[in-house]
């Protein structure tokens, strides 16, 4: 099964409806919406549409990442050392809560972890990383996570298989190994403004098809049309 959508609505909500059937809540990123918000968009959307969401930044993002600009929450300075990088903290732990409040709204069972490239594969850094998917509640959710950076393919192959998650990876840059489920997040080939070509395309459905399941979110400029023809291509 391969299923394709956008990250994030990049076209009214009743088009993106009406001709794709998964979509990844971005602005749980930046700021978490109120359930009553999560709620609505379940109730707008078709029975059979797909919610996935990134979490919030405060458990992935150390405050002195310029994406905290975008939040409302106001942190006081002496607790700013407790945030990001999945610390083995109570500020980190509360907001996977509320992360997945919003995702239990949405009946979105698959949540991806997009860290930034300062994440680095220190000791300190894997050790908090193996303690936080350990310690949480894996209840129903699929958990899939994007290093950016110095992470190399076996460091990842090996936390990703010794956690019970799955990788998010740039299959232009990077071949992922074989397993059952697969999520990319098309970012452009060389950055936001790049449309895939048809051979792009093709390539992005020979690796999607050698999964059971593939989720392919596009997130360019030109996501839904990339999304809308990879999908006549299917």
């Amino acid at each position: 099964m391969i299923k394709v959508g956008c990250c994030g609505f990049s076209v009214q909500k009743k088009i993106y409806f009406r001709n794709l059937s998964l979509v990844e809540i971005q602005q749980t990123f930046y700021q978490l919406p109120r359930i009553q918000t999560a709620e609505k968009w379940k109730e707008e959307a078709p029975i059979d549409f797909e919610f996935t969401l990134k979490a919030w930044q405060l458990i992935t993002h150390e405050p002195s990442s310029p994406t905290y600009r975008r939040m409302r929450l106001k942190i006081e300075e002496k607790k700013k050392k407790n945030y990001g990088f999945f610390k083995d903290t109570e500020e980190v732990e509360e907001a996977w809560l509320k992360t997945k409040e919003i995702a239990k709204a949405l009946n979105a069972n698959k949540i991806i972890f997009q860290c930034p490239a300062s994440f680095v594969p220190s000791e300190e850094n894997i050790k908090n990383l193996i303690t936080f998917f350990k310690k949480i509640e894996r209840e129903n959710f699929i958990f899939i996570w994007e290093p950016r950076g110095q992470w190399s393919i076996n460091q990842i192959e090996r936390i990703c298989k010794d956690l019970i998650i799955y990788p998010c990876l740039d299959i232009f840059k990077q071949t992922p190994y074989k397993g059952e489920f697969l999520y990319l997040r098309l970012h452009g080939k060389s950055g936001y403004r790049y449309q895939y070509t048809n051979e792009d395309l093709i390539k992005i459905k020979e690796v999607a098809k050698n999964y059971p399941q593939s989720y392919i979110l596009f997130n360019n400029v030109t996501m839904y049309e990339d999304s809308i023809r990879f999908k006549k291509l299917l």
